[in-house]
């Protein structure tokens, strides 16, 4: 039986997508990436101090859990308008809530106990098979943020999702409509990371699973195959 991930990642492709907008998103999104950048900035204090809470406590501060799914919230609202999607021209609204009625939405289920050990491991050596997939994924600006910082970023350099939305933006561009194909697979790449972000970022202790689930929606449990991850890497660490 294929499990859901405790992070829900969604975004619902707006049919009548602006043929030329995306030329502009870039200078759009500027007052959200400033925005982001302090944001983030807490985000890598509160997570050392979410550290050593889980390795003292087993539990993950609700509070700063709640704000850094406020942040990762964010985040996927303004990738999804602007280049890790374009699936929208709708304009993000600045704000950690959620907001039930935007087409890009993110939560992430609260783990009631964290493993003490695991929190040492995980979100460096147990993760680094993934984070070598999130850097062709997401491409060099990723990957470089991580090496630079020892944490998590989440603008794309390029990378095959870049490549991808690139692809969809010229196809729009001289035909006005968005390769569906295309932002499915879009929308598979931006879910592996952003559930490796959550892993990373100590959310939950379930490892991310290779696979690529795509499609606007989240899968829902199936009992048909067996969970595709495999076995969890990090079992009898906790």
């Amino acid at each position: 039986m294929t499990q859901p991930y405790p992070l829900r990642l969604e975004g619902e492709l707006d049919p009548h997508v602006s043929r030329w907008l995306w030329l502009l998103k870039w200078l759009m999104v500027i007052p959200h990436v400033i925005v982001l950048a302090f944001l983030w900035i807490a985000v890598v204090v509160l997570w050392v101090v979410a550290l050593f809470a889980i390795l003292i406590t087993g539990r993950y501060p609700r509070p700063i859990f709640d704000f850094i799914v406020g942040v990762l919230r964010w985040s996927w609202r303004v990738a999804f308008y602007s280049y890790n999607a374009l699936g929208t021209d709708r304009y993000p609204p600045f704000t950690l809530d959620e907001v039930p009625d935007y087409p890009a939405r993110l939560d992430v289920e609260y783990p009631q106990a964290l493993s003490r050990g695991l929190v040492l491991v995980k979100w460096w050596l147990l993760a680094l098979p993934h984070y070598l997939i999130v850097a062709v994924f997401a491409g060099g600006a990723w990957a470089g943020f991580n090496a630079a910082n020892d944490d998590w970023a989440w603008t794309s350099g390029g990378g095959l999702i870049g490549l991808l939305v690139f692809i969809a933006a010229v196809v729009l561009l001289f035909t006005g409509r968005y390769p569906n194909t295309v932002f499915d697979f879009v929308m598979g790449m931006n879910r592996w990371v952003f559930r490796v972000g959550a892993y990373a970022l100590l959310m939950t202790d379930k490892y991310p699973p290779f696979r690529l689930d795509m499609g606007a929606f989240d899968p829902v449990p199936r009992t048909t195959a067996p969970d595709a991850a495999g076995p969890n890497p990090a079992a009898g660490l906790s």
